[in-house]
């Protein structure tokens, strides 16, 4: 039942972020980062079964924050990926900061969901330290590989291999630190090696997946239908 529903989780934020981008444009894009950032910081506090091993959510949303500034790259060049980086970063860092100041606050009796958010959000610091170390990382590499591919192998023919070849190393950046920053300590070691190997499976598997998305954000760019 978790496998059917990742494949329906994959295939809804690939449909918004391609109603982002075709309503919006650029501005689309920028839209979707700081969303792909803030719901996967949340979602990746619960654990699941894929595939029989243990796992992480947040995984399919996060990584497609990499099909978010591959399109910017592509289609706009490396300076507006740049600049989403710079607001996906601000608004983790702005969320942490509220919802830990708001966990402060004495609950009145009628509240029920202080213990909830501070499941959820207490946990956030370290997790967004975790994240925020992988995300620039990660993100920052990925668009300078993206400029470095797209440079050495410039033809339409090749955006699937400057794609995939940014992407795939950038998350496998990104796990590494994320688990190791996020994680460590917090699970034992059999079950932090196999969210570290599904993090990265999964996010390769977005990436691979994303690719005619990429092609057609290309066309919808070059055909002039997309707002400036």
């Amino acid at each position: 039942m978790n496998e059917l529903l990742w494949i329906v989780m994959l295939l809804l934020n690939f449909v918004a972020i391609m109603v982002a981008f075709k309503f919006w444009g650029k501005m689309g894009l920028f839209i979707w980062i700081p969303i792909s950032v803030i719901v996967a910081n949340i979602q990746v506090t619960k654990t699941v079964q894929l595939f029989g091993l243990e796992a992480t959510l947040g995984n399919i949303v996060y990584a497609t924050s990499f099909l978010a500034t591959d399109i910017l790259s592509e289609c706009f060049g490396k300076r507006d990926a740049a600049r989403a980086v710079a607001i996906g970063f601000f608004s983790l860092v702005t969320m942490t900061i509220l919802m830990n100041v708001a966990l402060v606050f004495q609950p009145a009796p009628s509240d029920f969901v202080q213990e909830s958010l501070s499941t959820i959000f207490a946990i956030m610091p370290r997790i967004a330290l975790g994240s925020l170390v992988a995300y620039m990382a990660s993100q920052f590499h990925d668009i300078h590989a993206f400029a470095y591919w797209k440079q050495r192998f410039p033809g339409k023919g090749s955006l699937w291999f400057r794609n995939n070849m940014s992407t795939m190393v950038s998350q496998l950046i990104d796990t590494l630190l994320f688990t190791m920053i996020a994680f460590w300590g917090v699970f034992p070691w059999e079950v932090l090696w196999q969210i570290m190997l599904t993090t990265y499976l999964l996010k390769w598997i977005v990436a691979m997946f994303d690719t005619p998305f990429i092609y057609l954000a290309r066309k919808w760019h070059s055909e002039g239908t997309i707002p400036l």
